[in-house]
């Protein structure tokens, strides 16, 4: 028994030793390391093609409804600007929130800039003209303060006797315009913002008043509307009593804008050669009065009537209200119709005629670029 027990022993040991010797080996001579398993996480496949997702801006500004980084919170600045052809090109419309398109004597059209987001203040505006009554009532539904030169005696009138907020190059705040040597008087004055709202702090107008805002719609979103009220505009005329001025606009469906320009030219800022564009365009009718021999207007702002509004290359049937707070509105079955986030121009014809007479429009494929 003790010999079979050595034996076992002994080929136990040699079990073991070959056992040990072939844990002991490999293909590397003994130095490979033991494989050890992990259990990995998935990773997430990532598209490089994918936009990324933008994070919204905290504040939208009043009259353009465009997210910003800042709060807009100083006053609207309403600026009137020579339209005539020896003050084309103007400077500055590029930075206006919103721009109306007015009579004024003689067939010509005047121009109100609203500034109100712009962080800029150093650039450029005008030339700038002279003031009406209906003028100011523009301004003052914004709650701004208005910049001119010279005005009608009414408008003096009104200025003076209802102390409103105004800096006037004539009369009371000469020193915040200049005169360009580039033009000939009177197409040559212009100011800036920083130099208009230092004015107005001198005189003491207040820097803080109530904004006013339009509504605005979501990104991609449309007014609801029966469809026999809505047409495809994509190339549009309008005209007010000349037939010599003709504003057309062509819809830009790249950018959702619609590009200006005069009797088939392209209107362009020179402060930096852009051509003037907006994503909402109005034209809106009332009464218009001729006053005096040199053929001063008065323009009904407060009765309502019939208007047209442009977006995304198609024309709405709507109708233009004086609100309670002092805005024109635009609505459509008695509720606001929402703007589209961006500037707004507004154009304010005579109700002489049917409004499909000063503004008309083509459903043309070949407006899909801007105007050249």
């Amino acid at each position: 028994m003790k010999g079979k027990a050595r034996i076992s022993l002994t080929l136990l040991l040699t079990v073991i030793l070959v056992f040990l010797s072939a844990c002991g080996s490999g293909s590397d001579g003994g130095k490979s390391d033991p494989v050890i398993k992990e259990t990995m996480e998935p990773t997430a496949t990532v598209d490089p093609t994918a936009e990324p997702t933008p994070t919204p801006l905290p504040y939208a500004a009043p009259l353009t409804g465009i997210g910003i980084e800042k709060e807009a919170s100083a006053r609207p600045m309403a600026v009137l600007i020579n339209n005539l052809a020896p003050a084309r090109p103007q400077s500055g419309l590029t930075e206006a929130d919103v721009i109306w398109e007015v009579l004024a004597e003689g067939g010509i059209t005047r121009l109100v800039a609203i500034f109100q987001s712009t962080e800029k203040q150093d650039f450029t505006i005008g030339p700038i003209r002279s003031n009406r009554p209906y003028l100011i009532e523009i301004a003052e539904s914004y709650g701004s303060v208005i910049a001119h030169a010279g005005g009608s005696p009414e408008a003096y009138g009104i200025l003076q006797n209802q102390r409103k907020p105004y800096l006037d190059e004539i009369t009371n705040a000469g020193t915040y315009f200049w005169r360009s040597k580039d033009r000939k008087a009177p197409h040559n004055l212009y100011s800036n913002l920083e130099q208009l709202r230092t004015g107005a702090d001198k005189k003491g107008y207040s820097s803080e008043v109530e904004l006013k805002k339009y509504i605005y719609l979501p990104e991609g979103a449309m007014n609801e509307a029966d469809a026999s009220t809505v047409e495809d505009a994509k190339e549009i005329s309008i005209k007010f009593l000349l037939k010599s001025y003709k504003v057309g606009y062509k819809y830009d469906e790249s950018t959702n804008v619609y590009i200006r320009s005069i009797n088939d030219k392209p209107h362009i800022d020179m402060n930096n050669d852009e051509q003037l564009s907006a994503t909402n365009l109005i034209v809106f009718q009332t009464g218009h009065k001729t006053l005096d021999d040199v053929g001063r207007l008065a323009i009904d702002l407060k009765s309502g009537g019939d208007a047209l509004l442009f977006q995304k290359g198609k024309v709405m049937e709507a109708e233009w209200v004086r609100a309670a707070d002092g805005m024109i509105r635009f609505h459509k079955d008695g509720k606001e119709l929402a703007l589209m986030p961006g500037k707004t121009y507004i154009h304010v014809v005579p109700n002489t005629s049917a409004l499909r007479d000063y503004a008309t429009w083509e459903s043309a494929s070949s407006a899909g670029t801007a105007a050249e």
